[in-house]
């Protein structure tokens, strides 16, 4: 697993071995960066379900200026605090270890990345909601294609939605904002 583009491209990061970890692919990894490079930089990006980090990893080498990442998992989180680590980019992040749906509310990122484990669909029934309740302006969550989201979660509404294979990433956003 490699960060894609921006200050780190190239560089490895290190995946939990052994773990029911399901890394975004590069490909749609890529397409979500493409998607969010007008807004990216100097933002507050929010990796839940984080696993080895690559996601938030990829939005700091873009440009984002701070990313809090939440994995409940020991392991992952110590290879995601490894990664940070290599790339000297630990005083960039927040790294919290417990469930997404309570930690969420306790911070206000402007972009909001969830990405549970498939086969726990209840996840995104909570951490949406959570999300809406800060000042997150854009959500994203990635999501086997074979689940359908739902339209809105409080203020978050629905405005795209990308498949790729399996993966798919679904959007919200504020009323407010525009994408």
């Amino acid at each position: 697993m490699r960060v894609i583009a921006g200050r780190f491209r190239r560089r490895l990061l290190k995946s939990a071995p052994g773990l029911l970890v399901r890394p975004t692919p590069d490909r749609l990894r890529e397409s979500l960066f493409s998607i969010l490079a007008p807004r990216l930089p100097d933002a507050v990006f929010l990796d839940a379900y984080a696993g080895s980090g690559a996601v938030g990893i990829e939005a700091l080498s873009r440009g984002a200026k701070h990313v809090i990442f939440i994995e409940r998992n020991a392991a992952a989180l110590a290879v995601l605090r490894e990664n940070l680590r290599s790339l000297s980019i630990a005083g960039e992040a927040t790294v919290l270890r417990g469930s997404a749906a309570v930690l969420i509310p306790q911070h206000a990122p402007e972009i909001g990345f969830i990405d549970p484990p498939y086969d726990q669909t209840g996840e995104y029934a909570v951490s949406l909601p959570a999300l809406a309740l800060t000042s997150c302006t854009l959500a994203i969550a990635q999501h086997s294609s074979r689940l359908t989201l739902e339209e809105h979660y409080g203020e978050l509404k629905k405005a795209r939605a990308l498949k790729q294979g399996d993966n798919s990433l679904t959007f919200y956003e504020r009323a407010a904002s525009s994408m």
